[in-house]
């Protein structure tokens, strides 16, 4: 299951979601020559990856920023981009432009903090920008909970389209890292479910001023939880 559209136009253009993605975009294309070379990608995230034991003993602190736009493979990629692509205009509309930018940095370091937290003695490179597209969700569901979400559902070769509220996918998708995070050390993995936590909940946290700004629950009563601009089909 996955989402791949919602149907929550912007009312302005997203330009700062626009340049992120080509961003992520154009930093993956420069390194796939080396994407399948071992020793190249592995020295390559060296210097750009985020470890938590280097971070936490004062040294490389620029990958804190430059993890963000690495990715491990092009699944890792189009996966991020899409949740960005979807979510991420609605958020700057909502944010402004110059606001959006700084919001999805600050999250994406919250994501930085809460995964080295969770393990502060780890020397294994972490990179995505899942971190910060996670804040971007947390925004989304608390200034559009009832926003409606496409969702591709296949088995095998079945493929079947539902719709559902905003709140449910973005909860089920926090649930899913949730059982991660608490599992991984048992069932093992690769992934930062930590850093997804934490963006979600630094990005929740950072969009409260704004939602109490434009009502808080008058808000959401105000379009019966759904964005006011959202259109009917």
């Amino acid at each position: 299951m996955f989402p791949f559209r919602d149907h929550n136009p912007s009312r302005n253009k997203p330009f700062v979601n626009w340049v992120l993605i080509a961003i992520n975009i154009i930093v993956f294309l420069s390194y796939i020559p080396i994407l399948n070379d071992d020793y190249a990608i592995s020295s390559f995230f060296a210097d750009w990856a985020m470890v938590p034991a280097e971070i936490t003993s004062g040294t490389d602190l620029h990958t804190a920023l430059t993890s963000m736009f690495l990715h491990g493979g092009y699944m890792h990629l189009i996966g991020n981009m899409l949740f960005l692509w979807i979510f991420g205009d609605n958020v700057e509309d909502a944010m402004g432009h110059v606001g959006y930018l700084i919001f999805y940095l600050v999250a994406g370091f919250g994501a930085d903090a809460i995964h080295i937290f969770s393990d502060a003695n780890s020397v294994i490179p972490t990179v995505g920008a899942s971190g910060a597209i996670a804040g971007v969700m947390g925004a989304y569901l608390l200034l559009y909970p009832k926003a409606r979400v496409d969702i591709l559902f296949t088995i095998v070769i079945i493929f079947k389209v539902f719709t559902l509220p905003a709140f449910i996918v973005l909860l089920a998708w926090m649930g899913l890292q949730l059982f991660g995070g608490f599992t991984e050390q048992t069932m093992g993995g690769g992934v930062a479910y930590w850093a997804h936590i934490g963006g979600f909940v630094v990005g929740l946290l950072l969009s409260l001023p704004l939602w109490l700004k434009l009502g808080g629950i008058n808000f959401w009563r105000t379009h019966n939880y759904t964005p006011p601009h959202e259109p009917t089909f």
